[in-house]
Parts: C-alpha cells; sequence; structure tokens
C-alpha cells in the first residue's frame, strides 16, 4: 500500500490538484487500491479535498 500511496503522492507533486477520478485512472493499480493510497496519504495530513461541480479533487499540503 504504501508503494501506490507514494505513486499517488509523486503523481501530484508533479501534476498538481487532479480529480479523484483522475488519480485513480492515473496510476497502475486497481480502484480499490488506489482509495486505500488516498487514504493512507490523508491519515497522514498530506492531502487536501476540494468539492468542485464537475466533483471532487485532490492535492498534496
Amino acid at each position: 500500500m504504501g508503494t501506490v500511496a507514494g505513486e499517488i503522492w509523486h503523481l501530484l507533486k508533479e501534476r498538481g490538484e487532479l480529480s479523484i477520478s483522475g488519480v485513480v485512472t492515473e496510476i497502475n493499480a486497481s480502484q480499490s487500491t488506489a482509495y486505500m493510497g488516498l487514504g493512507w496519504l490523508a491519515r497522514e495530513d498530506n492531502l487536501e479535498f476540494a468539492k468542485k461541480s464537475r466533483g471532487v479533487f485532490v492535492r498534496l499540503k
């Protein structure tokens, strides 16, 4: 799980804010594993979430 969280962290560092569905699409993991990776980063207080008209977006703090 740490590997997926790291992949998500690097993706967000490189690309900036992305929709949650965009994160899931971009990383090489299943949807449930991607959600667990996002949860890991959120628990570590590394993410900020923003609800927008087009969905929920995430970025690094």
